[in-house]
């Protein structure tokens, strides 16, 4: 994963923490898939929860010139999904979380939560 990807995570990691969400994973799945370099996933309380979560990564990113290529979820919020590009950041409720369970189908790929949070180059 490159430095410029990690420096966006890095504003990703800032934005769920003001928004309180918990559970942070970030996984490293470049050598897994085409589709991203990396997938962050979280949870959040309650559906107005998940989608202030949503809006403050839009807008922590947009500030840096970086916008969602999609976006999926946002009306229903058990499970939304901003698509960057080089990375997807998945927002669950806690129920979602489980039944989809992603960290169990993409469990291979290094963890990477720590280099997110971590400031710096």
């Amino acid at each position: 994963m490159g430095s410029d990807v990690l420096a966006r995570l890095r504003l990703v990691a800032s934005a769920l923490e003001e928004k309180k969400a918990y559970h942070l994973l970030a996984l490293d799945v470049s050598e897994r898939t085409s589709i991203a370099e990396a997938f962050v996933i979280c949870s959040a309380g309650s559906q107005r929860q998940a989608q202030a979560i949503a809006d403050e990564v839009d807008r922590a990113l947009a500030a840096h010139g970086v916008r969602a290529l999609a976006v999926e979820g946002y009306g229903q919020a058990g499970w939304i999904l901003l698509d960057y590009g080089d990375f997807i950041v998945h927002i669950f409720l806690e129920e979602r979380r489980e039944f989809y369970a992603l960290e169990r189908l993409w469990g291979d790929a290094p963890e990477v939560t720590a280099a997110m949070r971590a400031s710096g180059p």
